[in-house]
């Protein structure tokens, strides 16, 4: 797996963070394997406003990181994906959860930011709503699911 910039997901930050995650130390590995191999991460200002409802900004490992705004050209394609996900949300099956939000804003970032390869979560609701823009739409990066074991998740033999 070629992993040049990975943008961290609130899901990410949240697991990495709280020793009794069930996720923590899979999301441990993660994080150290990309320090180890220098990979780029990056942090949205929308995962950073997501962290603090409960959490506090010092928490976070942000001099690892690189921040990204919000900005107009993140806004105009959220806005693009957007439409897509509402002409298909009856086939989403999301419950009650929210679609444009945060998913939505984190996807256009990784999409509009070049460098961004690869887009890391948690979340299960997240990843089916990338699966169904992957199939609408040519998305510019991958997701990595932290659910998984980090080993298999990158292809590392041991």
């Amino acid at each position: 797996m070629d992993d040049n910039c990975v943008l961290l997901d609130t899901s990410f930050h949240i697991r990495l963070l709280k020793d009794s995650d069930p996720l923590h130390k899979n999301v441990l590995g993660f994080y150290q394997h990309f320090l180890e191999k220098e990979i780029k991460l990056k942090c949205s200002t929308i995962s950073i406003a997501e962290y603090c409802v409960r959490g506090k900004i010092e928490e976070l490992p942000l001099k690892n990181m690189e921040l990204i705004p919000f900005n107009v050209n993140h806004a105009v394609k959220a806005g693009e994906f957007a439409n897509i996900v509402f002409a298909h949300k009856n086939t989403l099956n999301l419950g009650n959860r929210l679609i444009i939000p945060n998913d939505i804003k984190l996807f256009a970032q990784a999409h509009t930011e070049k460098e961004i390869t690869k887009f890391a979560t948690a979340d299960v609701e997240c990843i089916k709503i990338y699966e169904l823009l992957r199939q609408n739409f040519s998305i510019d990066f991958e997701i990595i699911n932290i659910r998984n074991p980090y080993a298999n998740e990158l292809g590392i033999l041991f």
